[in-house]
C-alpha cells in the first residue's frame, strides 16, 4: 500500500494523525478505490473518486453536505446509519492529495446482500429507502445539484436511442426485433413526459439496489443505507422503481436464462409495502399513482442504456464479453413484457396497499 497516501491522509484529518494507521483494500472497487483504514478498534472506510463515472465530485460533495445539515437540524433521526463524509481539517468532505480526490467514512458494521434471501428483506429495504424519502422531504429537490446530469430522464435515453440506430445501417434480425420492441414503448414514455409537470422534485437516492444497504449480521434490520453519489433530485417512482427492477426479478440483470426472466408479484407487494409505510404521509396522490409504474420505467431506462450502449460498441458499460450490453437489454426487455403483462394484478395490490382508488 503506498504509504505517501497513508501519511497524507493521516496528516489530512486531526483524529488519524499519530495512529500509525493500517490500510487494507477493500470491496471489489468497480467505481471508486476503496480502501478500509484501522486503528485498534477503530476503523474508517477511504474512497478515491473515479472522476470518469462521476465527473462532478464537487456536486456530490455539495449535495451531501445539504443532507449534513438537515440532519444536524432535524428532532428526529433515522432508525438506521447515514454515514455521511467526515469532515478534514479545513472542514471540507473533499481532500486533494496527489490530483485525486478523496473522502473518510466511518465504518458500519453489518451485511450486505447481493440478492434478498428472505422475502421480508424485500419489505425492509424498501421501507428504509421509504423512510429516507421522508426524513429528507424538507429538503427541496430543486436545492440538490445534479451529480450525473439527466441520470434518470427516460424520454432523452430514448431520444438517444433513436439517434444511434439511426447510423447502424446492419442489425442481426434479433438486434432489430429488440429496437422495434423499445421504440414501441412511445406509450410509456408519453405517460412519463406527462408526470414531469405534476411530480414534485424530491431527494432521491437513484441507485435503490438492495446491496446499497447494509443489514445487520442476522439480517433482521437495516443498519446504513450507503453509496450516496447519485443523490439529487427526482422522482419518488424512481428510488420505488428500481427497487422493483432489481429485486422483484426473478434473475439479476446480467441473466441469460431467458425462460426464467420474471416478475415476482408476491415481492413487488412486499416492495410496495414497505416503501408506501415510508411514503404514504407526505407522497401525492399524483406519486403514489405514479409508484405502479415505476418498476416499469427504470426498466425501459436501463433496457435502453443498455442496447444504446451495445450498438455504440460498449463505450459506457463494463463488459466481460462483446455481446453482454446486448444480453442485458435482452434480460430488461423481457421483464419489461413480464411488468406489463401484470399491469391488472400490480394494479389490484397497488389498491389494497394504499387504499386508494387509481
Amino acid at each position: 500500500m503506498n504509504s505517501d497516501l497513508i501519511s497524507q491522509v493521516a496528516s489530512a484529518y486531526s483524529f488519524l494523525e499519530n495512529l500509525n494507521p493500517r490500510v487494507v483494500p477493500l470491496g471489489e472497487g468497480l467505481i471508486h478505490e476503496t480502501l478500509l483504514i484501522s486503528s485498534g478498534e477503530n476503523r474508517w472506510v477511504l474512497q478515491g473518486f473515479n472522476e470518469s463515472v462521476f465527473r462532478y465530485p464537487e456536486r456530490i460533495d455539495f449535495n451531501l453536505s445539504l443532507l449534513s445539515s438537515h440532519a444536524e437540524n432535524q428532532n428526529s433521526a433515522l432508525p438506521y446509519l447515514l454515514p455521511l463524509p467526515l469532515l478534514n481539517k479545513e472542514g471540507k468532505g473533499l481532500t486533494a492529495i496527489s490530483g485525486k480526490k478523496y473522502r473518510l467514512f466511518s465504518f458500519v458494521k453489518g451485511k450486505t446482500l447481493q440478492q434478498i434471501e428472505r422475502i421480508q428483506e424485500a419489505y425492509k429495504a424498501a421501507q428504509a429507502y421509504g423512510e429516507f424519502a421522508s426524513w429528507a422531504k424538507a429538503i427541496t429537490g430543486k436545492s440538490m445539484q445534479e451529480t450525473i446530469p439527466d441520470f434518470h430522464r427516460l424520454d432523452l435515453r430514448f431520444e438517444k436511442l433513436k439517434e444511434v440506430a439511426l447510423k447502424k445501417t446492419e442489425l442481426t434480425p434479433e438486434e432489430s426485433d429488440i429496437l422495434q420492441f423499445y421504440l414501441s414503448q412511445v406509450p410509456l414514455i408519453k405517460w412519463y413526459v406527462d408526470q414531469l409537470a405534476h411530480l414534485p422534485l424530491r431527494v432521491t437516492h437513484n441507485d435503490t439496489k438492495i446491496n446499497n444497504l447494509i443489514f445487520s449480521e442476522d439480517l433482521s434490520k437495516v443498519e446504513a443505507l450507503i453509496d450516496l453519489d447519485t443523490l439529487m433530485g427526482g422522482f419518488l417512482m424512481y428510488d420505488f422503481g428500481d427497487l422493483v427492477r432489481t429485486v422483484a426479478c426473478s434473475l439479476p440483470e446480467t441473466s441469460i436464462q431467458w425462460e426464467g426472466i420474471q416478475l415476482h408479484p408476491e415481492i413487488f407487494e412486499e416492495l410496495l409495502k414497505g416503501y408506501w409505510e415510508g411514503v404514504k404521509d407526505f407522497a401525492s396522490i399524483e406519486e403514489a399513482r405514479s409508484l405502479l409504474f415505476g418498476g416499469e420505467i427504470m426498466t425501459l431506462i436501463m433496457g435502453l442504456r443498455f442496447f444504446t450502449d451495445h450498438l455504440q460498441g460498449n463505450i459506457y458499460y463494463r463488459v466481460s464479453y462483446p455481446e453482454q450490453n446486448f444480453d442485458r437489454a435482452k434480460n430488461q426487455m423481457i421483464f419489461l413484457q413480464s411488468q406489463q403483462k401484470n399491469r391488472p394484478s400490480l394494479r389490484d395490490v397497488w389498491t389494497k396497499v394504499t387504499g386508494l382508488d387509481f
